[in-house]
């Protein structure tokens, strides 16, 4: 298995960005979105995983209860970032449920979906995370281009963590490595269909008997929709958003 070189520390908010003063209720308003889960999208991960709707109502139940949210707020997170990705819960309850060894997701920056994978993966005890970046600017929401990259995970959730620099064509077949030891992938890349094309390629042959593929923002261009069609799916969403969340599992294709 190709080992990915760490870049110094596995962060790099050394300037970070002083967070947003919000009001109470700005706050309390952000941290609603944050949690804000749909039913039908905890039906879909279940199916993905294998795990009971039980199991997890209970891990909505840790995230409502636990200090997640109330560190991102603090380290910046803002509605901004609640519009950009708000399946941010989401990821949370899929890695629990799905217990991945290896996860690997490109396009990080400020890392709001990185703080919520590894709270999940810490809550498991077990798992890795390596994020390919830093992630383009081009096409996000307003409010996001201006963060360090890293900036909203925690140190305490680190140690998990490895953060590889660089550009996808040069680095992503390295990091998945040639042993099918990829248990989840997301791709968060940007709207960039060439990327996105060689990117799902890449990472569904590096994906495990049980792994899972997710994709941000599938309504960008056809990379997802021609990627499931050519697994004889249609268009696979976990989660509608705006904006849209896809996922296919290899044990779908069984």
């Amino acid at each position: 298995m190709a080992t990915p070189v760490r870049e110094g520390p596995p962060f790099l908010d050394r300037t970070l960005v002083r967070a947003a003063v919000l009001s109470p209720a700005a706050r309390k308003d952000v941290r609603h979105r944050m949690l804000l889960l749909r039913q039908v999208a905890i039906d879909r991960i279940a199916a993905l995983t294998g795990g009971t709707v039980a199991e997890l109502r209970r891990f909505a139940r840790e995230l409502r209860e636990g200090e997640l949210p109330d560190l991102l707020l603090q380290r910046g997170a803002t509605a901004a970032f609640t519009r950009e990705l708000p399946q941010g819960g989401l990821l949370y309850l899929l890695v629990r449920a799905a217990r991945p060894a290896r996860v690997v997701e490109t396009g990080v920056r400020p890392g709001y979906s990185t703080a919520w994978i590894l709270a999940a993966l810490d809550a498991n005890g077990t798992g890795e995370l390596t994020s390919l970046g830093p992630g383009p600017v081009a096409g996000r929401v307003p409010g996001v281009q201006n963060v360090s990259v890293g900036q909203f995970v925690p140190p305490s959730l680190r140690s998990r963590w490895t953060l590889a620099l660089g550009n996808s064509e040069e680095r992503l077949r390295e990091i998945l490595g040639e042993d099918h030891s990829i248990d989840l992938f997301f791709y968060d890349n940007g709207p960039d269909a060439n990327r996105a094309r060689f990117e799902l390629r890449a990472a569904w042959e590096a994906l495990t008997g049980r792994g899972i593929l997710l994709a941000h923002r599938v309504d960008a261009n056809a990379a997802w929709t021609d990627f499931c069609r050519a697994q004889g799916l249609p268009p696979q969403v976990l989660d509608p958003g705006p904006p849209p969340l896809g996922a296919v599992g290899m044990g779908r294709l069984r």
